[in-house]
Formats: C-alpha cells, structure tokens, sequence
C-alpha cells in the first residue's frame, strides 16, 4: 500500500476501534514505506540541537518548488550527484590539546562520523567533509591583530592506537594545506567519498584527525608547552575553533521513479458524488511527530473519492476495461461492480528531520500527494 493510503486512514480514523497495538503496527508500516525502521527520537531538546544550515534550507525549499518537481529524478542538482537523501552527519569526535608526535605546539582535534546511519540498501553518491575554522566570542583583539595563518593537517586513523604507541604511525595523511585566518569563518572542503564507503563496514571506522599547527616565519616563534606537554591556555587561545560536518548525499532505489512533468494542481471544491480528487491536510502535529519534523509542518495530501458512473465521460480518466466495466454494472448491479475511483498521478513531497543521532536529513518522497484521479 503506497505510503499517502497508509497515513490516511491511520489518521481519518478508520480503525479508530481496534486497539493500541494495531494504532502501532500502522505507524510501523507508514514508516517503513518511507524507509525508515522506527520512529526517530532525537536525544537532545530543539533548543540544544544543530541549526538547520542555510544551504539545507535552500535545498528544501527548493525541492518543495514545482520546478524541482520537474527537473530530473532523484538527482541532487546542488551536488550533481544521484539522490534522494540528504544527510548532515554531526562530528561525534573530541577535542585534544597538547603534545602530538607531528608538531612541537598544536591544537588537534578528533573526528568521527557514524556511517551507520545509513539503510544497508542506500546507495553512497557522495561524502564532503566541511570544516570551518572560526574564532571564539569574545576572543582578545590582540589575537586578531595582523595577518594570521595556520597549517591545517587531515589525517585518516586506520586502526586504534594502543596506549603508549605512537599515534602517527597508525595515521595516513589526507590534506595539509595552509590557511590564512580572517574575522570571517575559513572554510574547507574535501571529498572523502571512497573512505566514507569503506567506513559502513563494521570495524572500519576509525574517524579522522584535524591538527591545527601554527605557521611563523620566525622559527624562535613556536608556542611553548607547559609541564605535562599541555598547550598554556594562552596558546590554546590563539588558535581557531574546528567545527566539522559530513554532507553525505545517498540514493534509495526503491524510493526513486522517474517523475512526469506536472502543473500546479487545484482541486475544485464543489460538492460533487463523481470520482475526483478530495482535499485532505495531514498536519504532522496531529499524529506527534512534530519533536523529529522540522519541515513541512503538514502538507496538502488529497484522496480519491467518488462514483464512477454509467457512462464514463473523458473527464474520469477512464480506462477501456473501466469503461466496459460500468457498462456491466448498468446490466447487472448486485453481480459486478462499480469501477474504482484512484490515484492516477500523484506527485512528490520533500521532508526535513532530525534522525536518532540528531543529524539533519532532507529526504525527498515520491507519490504522496494526489494530484488526479480516474476510475479503474
């Protein structure tokens, strides 16, 4: 059953009587027909979770124009890439201060995404590694005086290090570029696609490093440790934040057909017992699920609904066995009967949410708005 139906009479109430496990089994079954195995329930408040990017927000509401509608199945124009889910996948890693075998005075800072997010039958398109270097509010203006650069390393970690070994050797170098640093936020980008891959695997993830290492034309100029081999606060300052995110883009097939070209949609609201197209508002609040849906807050889904009478005009989009069919029906009522009035062109709906990992995610879904219907 498509996954508008489903929804639909979950919320028109028809089984309004049966009992609180079937109420559960219909919400499963609408979830699964969206691809997902549960209800998502993310773990922090709305007022502690990431914001919404501005570059997802103009992936949505792009999405949600019936231009988008019109372009090209299940492709990411933004990306140019094949896809149908957009996730923002939160750095989970921590924060290091101190000695590294790779720089006398440097700030490094772990990464880790968790790639298993992703349904086994999602299809990887793309992985883009953001890293945005920023300074903290309120940092002393002495710190922002004149040109500042770093070296920003990337390091790929291929098996856990054991305690007293040395990390390097169990680190593979991805990047290593300088950076001059601003007021404004640097931002850098990387495609980490095949490693992303490789990381859906069990055991084969084992993050990345970001190392941060200060550049001076004055060797004599290096930050000094203090007992412990711990950066002073003071140096600890003086570099930028790292703030870094995962843009993977994946293609479920099984949610992707090749779309038909479509208007804009308006349903007539007089009242009529023939078979067309009703209006029906599905507000998510409705059903509670307003606390993982960021966008839309409801959407206009429709249904078919009607008789398909004897004889069937061009306007019920009738086929010749539906036409044949009401032809019967005028001969014997009680033996055969009416054709059905349903959906023949529906059109899709794009979603915003937060997953159980508090990663944002704009999905696109194909077939759940009713846009005409005919007797069948």
């Amino acid at each position: 059953m498509a996954p508008l139906l489903l929804l639909a009479v979950w919320l028109l109430g028809v089984g309004a009587f049966l009992d609180a496990e079937d109420t559960s089994t219909r919400e499963r079954l609408f979830l699964s027909s969206l691809g997902l195995s549960e209800r998502p329930r993310p773990a922090g408040t709305q007022q502690l979770r990431r914001p919404i990017t501005s570059e997802f927000w103009r992936m949505f509401r792009r999405s949600a124009n019936i231009q988008a509608r019109e372009s090209e199945s299940c492709t990411v124009s933004e990306y140019g890439v094949r896809g149908n889910i957009i996730r923002y996948v939160q750095d989970q890693g921590r924060l290091v201060l101190g000695w590294s075998s790779s720089c006398q005075a440097c700030l490094e800072k772990q990464l880790f995404f968790n790639m298993s997010v992703l349904e086994p039958v999602e299809l990887l398109s793309l992985a883009q590694l953001e890293i945005k270097l920023h300074w903290m509010p309120l940092r002393p203006v002495e710190f922002l005086q004149g040109p500042r650069a770093v070296s920003l390393s990337i390091y790929k970690v291929i098996r856990a290090t054991l305690r007293g070994a040395n990390p390097q050797a169990n680190r593979r170098l991805l990047l290593s570029q300088s950076v001059q640093l601003q007021l404004e936020p640097a931002k850098i980008i990387m495609d980490l696609t095949p490693l992303a891959e490789s990381w859906r695997k069990p055991g084969h993830n084992y993050g990345l490093v970001a190392e941060l290492s200060p550049l001076s034309g004055d060797p004599g100029e290096l930050i000094p440790f203090l007992p412990g081999n711990t950066l002073p606060l003071e140096a600890a300052l003086s570099f930028p934040l790292i703030e870094a995110s995962l843009v993977v883009v994946s293609l479920n097939p099984h949610q992707c057909r090749s779309r038909q070209r479509r208007n804009a949609v308006h349903l007539p609201v007089t009242p009529s017992t023939v078979c067309k197209a009703r209006r029906l508002y599905i507000d998510f609040k409705d059903v509670g699920w307003q606390d993982w849906i960021i966008a839309p807050h409801g959407y206009m889904a429709n249904y078919c609904h009607g008789e398909c009478p004897f004889p069937l005009s061009e306007s019920l989009n009738g086929t010749n066995h539906a036409i044949l069919q009401t032809l019967v029906h005028s001969l014997d009522p009680q033996g055969t009967p009416q054709p059905s009035c349903v959906p023949i062109r529906l059109s899709p709906i794009s979603m915003l949410y937060y997953d159980n990992n508090d990663n944002v995610v704009l999905r696109h879904y194909q077939d759940m708005v009713v846009d005409e219907c005919g007797c069948r």
